[in-house]
């Protein structure tokens, strides 16, 4: 009869409970610290997008912090023109919503008998536990103005904290490199850690750039096709789609919504009201079954539910900036897991698949 080894089994507990107390600690402190970690994250993971142009621009003679404030001056002039692009034809939409409001109420009005129903039950149950048959909710009066005043001097001091972070790692990021590699004890260490640094720009690098030309095909062939339905503002819920596309999964779920408004808006007939988020539906699905496969190539291809993991997780943490990095964050990590533990050819350990 085999015995059990209850030290060694408490050994293993012992170091279990460890870990998940870390697990624990350094997501409360990625949470407490968004203001700080999020914008530098973000700036870390677009700086290894344009690191490539940086190293073009210094093959070329030029300091490496002139190519620096060359690639955040460029990221700042394509914002402003997103930006602009955006604003005119987005503000004339912000004046139709309370007619898409309305119009959305008149159309759930076949409803009423279900939420009816719905609430009767919640009065019966509230009755059965004793409850009162009343709820009361007091919703604190906060103005616009007020809310303005506390977070602009907030977001301000992110946007700065972003662009420095980006600047200083774009002009340092070689020096941050070496005087990691100078820490490793032996040539072994510092080949591998050499290689992850190479490894993860190359592969984030990589990545942005294909997702940026397949949201760029993708929003032209979304403003295509609803310029050929006759929807307004094509062109504005095309860009609209392409920047959404970054949020996999989330993006395209809030992009069919905005679109079932827009039907609201222009249509008066139900196969006008869903024509819009169907068609994109489509275009989306032929996206990421066909084109974005094609462009990335299977060794980019992440496992779809690794990938939602890590999209819930991030955007619990930081919202939409977390959003951004969550796909990244996995390749960095899926390059470090492979150099420090390279699987066996029959066994292959990845996050990718």
């Amino acid at each position: 009869m085999q015995t059990v080894d209850f030290e060694a089994l408490l050994a293993n507990t012992s170091r279990l409970a460890i870990i998940a107390i870390g697990i624990v600690t350094v997501i409360a402190a990625l949470e407490y610290a968004q203001m700080i970690l999020a914008p530098i994250f973000l700036a870390i993971v677009i700086g290894l997008m344009f690191g490539p142009l940086s190293d073009r621009i210094e093959q070329m003679g030029i300091p490496g912090w002139i190519s620096a404030l060359g690639v955040v001056a460029t990221f700042l002039m394509l914002i402003a023109v997103a930006g602009t692009a955006f604003a005119v034809p987005l503000s004339g939409w912000m004046d139709r919503l309370p007619s898409i409001w309305e119009r959305l109420q008149s159309e759930l009005t076949s409803w009423k008998g279900v939420v009816a129903s719905i609430g009767g039950i919640q009065e019966n149950l509230r009755t059965a536990m004793g409850q009162g048959a009343s709820m009361k909710v007091d919703v604190e009066d906060t103005s616009a103005v007020e809310s303005v005043v506390f977070f602009a001097p907030a977001f301000m001091a992110q946007i700065i904290l972003f662009l420095a972070s980006m600047y200083f790692f774009i002009a340092t990021r070689n020096d941050i490199r070496e005087a990691a590699l100078s820490l490793c004890v032996n040539p072994r260490l510092r080949h591998s850690a050499r290689r992850i640094f190479v490894e993860v720009e190359a592969r984030v690098s990589r990545y942005l750039l294909s997702i940026t030309a397949v949201n760029i095909v993708l929003g032209l062939a979304v403003s295509a096709t609803l310029f050929a339905l006759g929807v307004p503002s094509p062109f504005l819920w095309g860009m609209l789609a392409g920047a959404l596309n970054y949020l996999i999964y989330i993006g395209p779920a809030v992009m069919a919504l905005i679109l079932t408004g827009v039907g609201l808006a222009t249509s008066d007939s139900t196969l006008g009201i869903l024509l819009p988020p169907a068609v994109y539906l489509g275009l989306n699905l032929l996206e990421a079954q066909f084109l974005t496969p094609a462009v990335l190539g299977r060794a980019m291809t992440l496992n779809p539910f690794v990938v939602l993991l890590s999209i819930a997780t991030w955007i619990w943490l930081w919202g939409p900036a977390g959003g951004f990095i969550a796909v990244p964050s996995l390749l960095i990590l899926d390059a470090i897991l492979r150099n420090i533990m390279p699987a066996q050819p029959e066994e292959p350990t990845r996050l990718l698949v």
